[in-house]
């Protein structure tokens, strides 16, 4: 038996080709004709001594042979395809491709990207705003800000911002609630995206925190805190908002945060990114930068009285 390896554009040609169960399609996608493909897989075939397809009258099927090897092509391809893009990665300075959910992008990240802009207008950032855990090789993502708890063994993780909760209004609405106790009277907005959390960051634990009532039943959910946000600063009712997320809003006196009470939560936000990916000058670049814009945000959070989350389980 012929133990040498075919020709790489034998191998990638039949790859293509049982990718898509299609020579018309592999020969597309490898910029050849179909002629050209099948004389590949010809020589391939005449090399293994074996069929890797059926021929039928408008379409192609693997054979035994053919599946098997198909399996190992694939995953093999698939492996030089991301060992080539990780190489050229590794080279670019000038790009930078980072990944955070899509309230923290909107309500934090991208107030401020403008600064980093001016100060490395040699980089170009992309951001995927998403909470679907991306894949740093298959995704080509350079970075991901996460909020959680944190499972990051094997990668580089920098903690970012400790959370803390407490009520927020608009300026209008806080005229009329002057004490924890007028909260009963309030309509509370609600965020269903903390359920992953223990329900120790709710609103039944502030008021128990706060020695009043059981809190009130009801008022709007939200899939999302940045739409309990929107709605607080619309007047809409009180939420028990997330500092990260209305840092900017409390700055600028959409909202304000009367009651000095705040839980700090256990999950926060990390910098994440592959061993060793935290020395490219781009990600050294935005991490330190990131690090500046966190400690301008603690300069001012009021007077709070904290509570640890952790404390309450």
């Amino acid at each position: 038996m012929n133990e040498r390896l075919p020709p790489l554009t034998a191998l990638r040609a039949f790859e293509a080709a049982a990718r898509h169960l299609s020579f018309a399609q592999g020969a597309a996608e490898l910029h050849v004709t179909p002629a050209a493909l099948s004389f590949q897989i010809k020589s391939l075939e005449a090399h293994l001594g074996q069929p890797v397809f059926r021929r039928l009258n408008r379409a192609v099927e693997l054979t035994e042979t053919g599946r098997i090897l198909a399996i190992g092509t694939g995953e093999g391809f698939q492996t030089i395809n991301t060992a080539w893009r990780n190489a050229r990665r590794s080279v670019d300075t000038k790009s930078l491709t980072i990944t955070a959910g899509p309230a923290f992008t909107a309500n934090w990240l991208a107030p401020r990207l403008f600064d980093f802009a001016q100060k490395h207008p040699d980089i170009e950032v992309r951001f995927s705003a998403t909470l679907r855990l991306l894949d740093f090789d298959r995704d080509e993502v350079d970075l991901a800000i996460r909020f959680g708890e944190g499972d990051d063994a094997g990668m580089f993780s920098q903690d970012l911002i400790y959370e803390w909760m407490t009520p927020m209004m608009c300026p209008k609405l806080a005229e009329q609630i002057k004490t924890p106790a007028d909260l009963q009277q309030a309509t509370l907005l609600h965020q269903d995206d903390l359920n992953f959390m223990a329900q120790t960051s709710n609103w039944s634990t502030w008021f128990k925190l706060s020695h009043l009532a059981p809190a009130p039943r009801g008022g709007p959910r939200f899939s999302q805190s940045d739409h309990a946000l929107n709605a607080a600063m619309s007047g809409s009712g009180v939420v028990l908002g997330r500092f990260s997320l209305a840092e900017r809003a409390l700055r600028d006196g959409q909202l304000v945060a009367p009651f000095p009470l705040a839980i700090r939560l256990t999950p926060r936000y990390r910098f994440i990114c592959p061993q060793g990916a935290q020395t490219r000058p781009q990600v050294q670049a935005f991490l330190d930068w990131i690090m500046q814009q966190v400690d301008d945000m603690y300069q001012d959070t009021g007077e709070r009285h904290f509570i640890n989350q952790n404390d309450l389980r």
